[in-house]
Parts: C-alpha cells; sequence; structure tokens
C-alpha cells in the first residue's frame, strides 16, 4: 500500500467513508486543483474508493466529472493536459464498468489496458507508478488490446444471461430498457450504465418493446404471443393483449401515447387502445410475417415490412392498404419514417437498405456494404443520418440525403438484434446475440488501432517453445467468414512478424513443433497443414485420412508427426517430407487422442472404443491394451518420469494406470458429466480434469482425493497451463470473457483478467509467465503474470 492507502486504514469506518465520499468535492470546491489532480491519479485512492461497500466504481467516475460543471476549464491557473489525463482515465473507467462493478480486483489491468497506448508522459507515469506500487498478484497487459477512451465505445452494459433482442431509450434520454432472450427487460440509467430493475412475466424471449412519449408505459411483446402494458413507475402489468396467434415481431405507440400497434409472425397487423386494452383494428395483407411496423404522424399512416419482401403503407382509421412499396429481394426487417415525415428507411435480409418518399412510394436510394442481413435501422434525430445494424456484427453511419456509408463500427462479436439512438442524436445504442448492450459516441469515430487482432474470431493460439512467438490463427465465426490465415507475432513487442497462408479450412488448433521450426494445423479436418516458421512460407499439406482428424502430436525430435482420426486409424508421418512412415490399425472406433513418451519409444493412443493402447513407435506394434472405461476415452496424460498414464472419460471418470503393467491403479469419480481434458502438474503430485459438468477438479494423484473444484457457472472450465513450478494453474471459461489464475497450493483464485468479448483460446509462455489470449472480436491480448516468483 501507499501512503494515502496507510493513513486511511488507520481511521475508523466512519471517517473513511465520510473522507472518501467528499474529497474530491472539496478539493474542487476549494480551489486546490493540484491536490485534486493528485487525488486522482493516486491508485490508492482510486482502489480504495472502488472497494468501499458505499461507493463503487460509478461514485468514482462522478468524482471525474465534477470539474465538467466547474469552472476549471475557464482557469488560467489549471494544466489543460492535466484535465485531459483525468478525462482519459474518467473515460477508461467508464468503458471498465461492467467489469469491474463484478471484480473491482481488475482496476489496475483494466486501466493499463486501456490507457498503454497514449504518449502523455502524465498517463505514463500514473501507469509507472501504480505498477511500482502493487504488490498484489496482476496481469498486466503488454500491448493495446482493450478499447481505449476517447473513440467510439462508450459503455458496455451487461447482465441479460441470453441475447439482447429489443431496446429504446425514453423520450427524455435518461434511461435505456432492454429485452431479451431469458425473457426479462431490465431498465437502465443511461448515463451510469447502472441497472435500476428488471422486470418479468412473459414466459417466453421477448422480440420487442416500446415506451410512451410519457414515459409512464413500457409494451413488450413476445413469443409467447401477448403483448404486455408494464406501468414504469409501480414494475406492475397493466394490460394482457392477446389476439395474435403467433410470435409478436414488433411494437409500437402513436404519439398521442392512446393507442399500440403489433406486428406478427400469424402475417397480421393489429391496432390496440391503450386506455381500455381492447382491440380496435386488424389490418390483413402480407402474405407472410410481419417483422416490424412503426408509425407516421403525417397522414397517419402505419408502416410494415414482411417476410413477403414488401413494405405496405396503411390508413390508420380504415385499416387499407394505401400502396405498396417493392423493391427488396428478400425479407424486410426494419422499416422507420424520417422525423419529418417524409420518406421512410426499410433494411433488409438482401443487405441493402432502401430510403423511399413516403408520399409517392418511389425508391430514393439504396444503401449498400452490410455483407449479412440488415436487421434494424434508425434515423437520428435532425434527419440528416440513417444508423444500421447488421448480422455482419457491424454498424454503419450513413447519409440520408446522399446515401453515402459515413461511419463503420466492428460493434459486437455476434449479430446485432436492435438499435436505438438518443433524442439528442449523439449516442448509439446496440443490442446483439453476444447478451450485452452497448453505447456509441456517434460523433467520436476515431478508428481503433489494434494491431493485433484478426478479422473474426481466434481460433487457436500457440507459443513456440523457446519463448520468442506466438502463432495465431483464424477461427470459424458464427456467420459470415474470416480469412483462414495464421499470424506470428513478437511476443514482447505483440508486433507482427508475418502472415502464413495456404489453409483452406478454419484454423482450430495449432502445434508448434519442439524446435520451434513447424507449425501444425488439422483438427477437425482431413488433411494436415504444415507452415515454416522461419521462412512463413506453406510446407506441406499431409493427405492420407479418409475421416476427420481429432488428435495430432509430434515426437520430441520434431521429426515425426502422429495424427488420429475418425477412419480408426493413427498413421505416423515424416514431418520434412510429408511421407506416410505407417498406420497404426487396431482401434475399432474414431481415434480421440494420442500422446507420446518423453524417451520418444512409446505412442498412447485412445479411442471410442473405450480402449487405451500402448504401442511401440519404432515397429508400429502393439505393447498392451488398458481396457477399463465404459464409454469413449476422451484424453491422456503422462507423468513427466513415463510411470503412470492418466485417462479421461465420457463415462465420467478418470483412471490413472501403471504404464509397464497396463494395470489399473484407482478410479476418481466426482464428475457428473464427460470428462474433456486432463493434466499432471510438472512436479507429478496432481491432476486437473476438465469436465462436461462445468467444473475443474484438482486431485492428489498419490491418494486419488480430489482436493478443490472450480465452477464454471454454467459453462465449461478450460484449463490453460501450470507453471513449471507447479503453484499456479491458469485457464479459463468457454464463453466467458476472464482469464483465471489459481493457486494451486493456497486454493484460491488471485487474479483475473476480462477482455471486449468471450476469449476463444489461451496459450501460455511458462517461462516468462505471459499469456496469450484470443477472442470471439479477432484481438489477442499479451498478459504478464506480474507479482509472483516460479
Amino acid at each position: 500500500m501507499g501512503e494515502f492507502a496507510d493513513k486511511l486504514a488507520a481511521q475508523s469506518p466512519a471517517f473513511q467513508r465520510a473522507y472518501l465520499g467528499s474529497l474530491a468535492p472539496s478539493l474542487v470546491k476549494s480551489g486546490n486543483l493540484d491536490k485534486y489532480y493528485q487525488t486522482l491519479t493516486d491508485f490508492d485512492f482510486l482502489s480504495a474508493k472502488i472497494t468501499h461497500p458505499e461507493f463503487g466504481v460509478q461514485p468514482l467516475i462522478d468524482d471525474y466529472k465534477i470539474i465538467d460543471n466547474s469552472e476549471i476549464f475557464n482557469n488560467a491557473e489549471y494544466n489543460a493536459e492535466q484535465i485531459k489525463i483525468l478525462k482519459l482515465i474518467e473515460g477508461a473507467l467508464e468503458l471498465s464498468a461492467h467489469i469491474l462493478n463484478k471484480n473491482q480486483v481488475q482496476l489496475l489491468s483494466q486501466l493499463w489496458g486501456r490507457l498503454l497506448s497514449f504518449e502523455l508522459s502524465g498517463i505514463k507515469n500514473f501507469l509507472t507508478i501504480t505498477k511500482q506500487t502493487q504488490s498484489q498478484p496482476w496481469l498486466r497487459p503488454m500491448i493495446l488490446s482493450l478499447d481505449p477512451p476517447g473513440r467510439t465505445l462508450l459503455r458496455t452494459l451487461t447482465g441479460h444471461s441470453s441475447s439482447v433482442d429489443a431496446i429504446t431509450v425514453t423520450y427524455d434520454g435518461k434511461f435505456l430498457i432492454s429485452g431479451s432472450n431469458d425473457k426479462t427487460l431490465k431498465v437502465w440509467n443511461l448515463e451510469t450504465g447502472k441497472e435500476i430493475f428488471s422486470i418479468e412475466g412473459h414466459t417466453e424471449k421477448i422480440n420487442t418493446i416500446a415506451v410512451t412519449p410519457n414515459g409512464k408505459f413500457l409494451i413488450s411483446g413476445s413469443s409467447d404471443k401477448t403483448i404486455r402494458v408494464w406501468n414504469l413507475d409501480t414494475k406492475t402489468e397493466v394490460f394482457i393483449f392477446k389476439g395474435h396467434t403467433d410470435q409478436i415481431t414488433s411494437v409500437t405507440v402513436t404519439p398521442s401515447a392512446k393507442r399500440v400497434i403489433s406486428a406478427s409472425e400469424d402475417k397480421t397487423i393489429k391496432v390496440w387502445s391503450l386506455t381500455t386494452g381492447k382491440e380496435l383494428n386488424t389490418l390483413i395483407g402480407h402474405t407472410k410475417k410481419v417483422n416490424h411496423v412503426t408509425f407516421s404522424l403525417y397522414g397517419r399512416c402505419v408502416i410494415s415490412g414482411s417476410d413477403d419482401k414488401t413494405i405496405k403503407v396503411w390508413n390508420l382509421e380504415t385499416g387499407k392498404v394505401l400502396y405498396n412499396l417493392t423493391g427488396h429481394t428478400d425479407s424486410v426487417q426494419s422499416v422507420v419514417v424520417t422525423p419529418d415525415g417524409k420518406r421512410i428507411v426499410s433494411g433488409s435480409w438482401d443487405n441493402t437498405i432502401k430510403v423511399w418518399k413516403l408520399e409517392t412510394g418511389e425508391e430514393v436510394h439504396t444503401l449498400t456494404g452490410h455483407t449479412n442481413s440488415v436487421q434494424s435501422v434508425v434515423v437520428t434525430p435532425d434527419g440528416k443520418r440513417i444508423v444500421s445494424g447488421s448480422w455482419d456484427n457491424t454498424i454503419k453511419v450513413w447519409s440520408l440525403e446522399k446515401g453515402r456509408n459515413l461511419i463503420t463500427i466492428q460493434a459486437h462479436t455476434s449479430p446485432l438484434t436492435s438499435l436505438a439512438v438518443t433524442p439528442d442524436g449523439k449516442q448509439i445504442i446496440s443490442g446483439s446475440w453476444d447478451n450485452t448492450v452497448k453505447v456509441w459516441n456517434l460523433y467520436k469515430t476515431r478508428k481503433l488501432d489494434i494491431s493485433t487482432r484478426h478479422s473474426n474470431l481466434v481460433g487457436a493460439v500457440a507459443v513456440t517453445p523457446d519463448g520468442k512467438k506466438v502463432i495465431s490463427g483464424s477461427g470459424k465465426p458464427l456467420l459470415g467468414s474470416s480469412d483462414k490465415t495464421l499470424k506470428m507475432w513478437d511476443i514482447e513487442t505483440g508486433n507482427k512478424l508475418f502472415t502464413l497462408t495456404g489453409s483452406n479450412y478454419y484454423i482450430q488448433s495449432l502445434i508448434v513443433t519442439p524446435d520451434s521450426q513447424w507449425v501444425i494445423s488439422g483438427l477437425n479436418e482431413i488433411n494436415i497443414n504444415i507452415w515454416n516458421l522461419k521462412t512463413g512460407k506453406k510446407h506441406l499439406t499431409i493427405t492420407g485420412h479418409t475421416g476427420k482428424i481429432n488428435t495430432i502430436t509430434v515426437t520430441h525430435n520434431s521429426k515425426l508427426l502422429i495424427s488420429g482420426s475418425n477412419d480408426k486409424t493413427i498413421k505416423v508421418w515424416n514431418l520434412e517430407t510429408g511421407n506416410e512412415v505407417f498406420t497404426l490399425a487396431a482401434h475399432t472406433e474414431q481415434v480421440t487422442f494420442v500422446t507420446i513418451a518423453a524417451s520418444g519409444e512409446r505412442l498412447i493412443s485412445a479411442s471410442k472404443d473405450k480402449k487405451i493402447i500402448i504401442w511401440n513407435l519404432k515397429t508400429g506394434t502393439v505393447i498392451n491394451i488398458l481396457n477399463g472405461h465404459g464409454e469413449k476415452v476422451t484424453s491422456l496424460a503422462l507423468m513427466c518420469d513415463e510411470r503412470l498414464i492418466v485417462s479421461g472419460s465420457s463415462d465420467k471418470s478418470i483412471k490413472v494406470w501403471d504404464l509397464e503393467s497396463g494395470s489399473e491403479l484407482y478410479t476418481l469419480t466426482d464428475h457428473t458429466d464427460s470428462v474433456q481434458s486432463v493434466i499432471v502438474t510438472p512436479n507429478g503430485k496432481q491432476v486437473i480434469s476438465s469436465s462436461m459438468d462445468n467444473t475443474l477438479k484438482v486431485w492428489n494423484l498419490k491418494t486419488g482425493q480430489e482436493i478443490v473444484s472450480i465452477a464454471g457457472n454454467g459453462n465449461q472450465v478450460n484449463a490453460i497451463a501450470i507453471t513449471k513450478d507447479s503453484k499456479y494453474l491458469i485457464y479459463h471459461i468457454s464463453n466467458d470473457n476472464t482469464v483465471k489464475v489459481w493457486n494451486l497450493e493456497s486454493q484460491n483464485l488471485i487474479t483475473s483478467f476480462s477482455g471486449e468479448s468471450a476469449l476463444t483460446c489461451c496459450a501460455v509462455a511458462v517461462k516468462q509467465l505471459i499469456i496469450i489470449a484470443g477472442e470471439k472480436s479477432g484481438r489477442l491480448h499479451f498478459l504478464r503474470l506480474e507479482g509472483v516468483e516460479v
């Protein structure tokens, strides 16, 4: 701890509370601006306030906002660079708020990850001092890989457990409301990003929401075929509208707040009284499901978009179609009317946006640029810009008048579902399948310059055995495609050395040979690709298997490659020439795992046939067959002295075998689902197992007793590496944004780091204690574990 922390710790709880709450405001009020700057760049103060039970992230952010409403900006005595530094720290805290609200320990890592690229001497001094004063273990970002302040992204809101499918902003701009596939509605403070309350009542996913102009009532439509009206003051249900025979896709409210208009997959549009809760009219005309509906005060028109590829303009009073707009070549997903009521903007599954004259139905522009379905379109309040959200994960901003793309934001790691613009036109709000809501600054569109990234999901990472380089590969995204390239990076600087091309498949695994000369990819493919890491060129493609390859390993002398396949065979290849040396065929089902003893003389394989086979690698003959598992054997690990084999199976068990005799020594049976992987610690004392039951378990290898179980909270826990002293376990949780470090001796979590999206893969340079984590977004994080000795 620093001087501030030491002094504060010596005071009473009441004094600490009062002091932390009043210090920054009192310094500004008294004009002690130098002390104010020193306080808000003192990491001990930041840490104390953020961890105090009565404060937290937002009260700390509010301390930085004090100068927004003071005369400091006009005070000649105050250093303009200091103001800039404080605003950058404030912005970094806002970007990290959704992480720090759950895990305050990440404060230092998040500040480093977001401020690292700034050249201001004050920022550099701030980071240097915080690093020097930190005594606890932490993960230090070595390169810029998090969104920095001052760019487009302002905040990320997390809390929904499934996709966010609908969003709206109240007319006063104070509150954001979201509806989700998790069947809940959430109301957020738009300024702070804090969730105020949640509403439950729908029995299926929520697809659409709208709010009345006075902000009193919220209307939600669901796949449960109902529309519900909620009083936002009392958080109670006022009406349930029933009448549609299929799921509700869209709702809107007339400006008078007297009527609700709904669209449904039952091909109809209905008009409801918000006063009585009664159905007033049904508009029939679409031949397929209606996806979106909006209202234009000018001409009192209803506009709808449908899977029948048309847009219809209806007279609200008569329920008659005034005219049809045709031109889209696929389903119309979203329609909106410009503030002046003169134009309609539509988004479609044909990847385009069209602008139409409302009065005549004439098409004005077709906007192209999205590479997947346009799911949502909105128009800024000044009527000058169109904002579109797509299944290509981007937000695009367009000139309404010229039809030109102005901005493209790589917004989410999964398809966008919904958009909103704040009443002042300054912010865009987006919802996505990635379960998040994001708030964007429409007028700060500086490009995020992060060199360490792929165009899409990172499928695999590996570190060369000498610990100097990292190789990453492009994985298969949820929708769309990626470039299927590999990239090599310098592990200390994060600089890209070269790009490896030539793969016809997405990269799902990478193996670097012990001599650091070759990198190999081939899992879930039929062929194996090999690249030369010295030249950056593709070396060769190995063919021969007739089924998908499940496992690959390399001998310790880097001369032979061994692969196991769904075709029930194991093949041994010459790495230099790509020639097949021999085929091992004794398994009767797919081969799931192969590993090689350190001596290089024995190969051990596992299979869906429940068997483990020990082979003589020189002759290709079977030495022994181990039987005992009741289902597929999924993984194997060897002790470094080659005395024991550890196996994991779909039968939920882990077995420990004597390698020489082939006898089963004991079985570990506390997992409740399939065991996916097993690792033995370097000291040979513990086994780490990962299971489909979403736990990671640590076992005493001598006694067979479970030492500790780490829960993944509904997601699989993936062990990555163990430090060479067998003290620290590094792991991450699938579909989580966080890499974690566990102390195996004290049996507790010592530090963690959260990225911008779900982590997809990790690797560790064990000697340097550098963790490389790949994201669904395409980012790579280079993290050094500080504050520990190995």
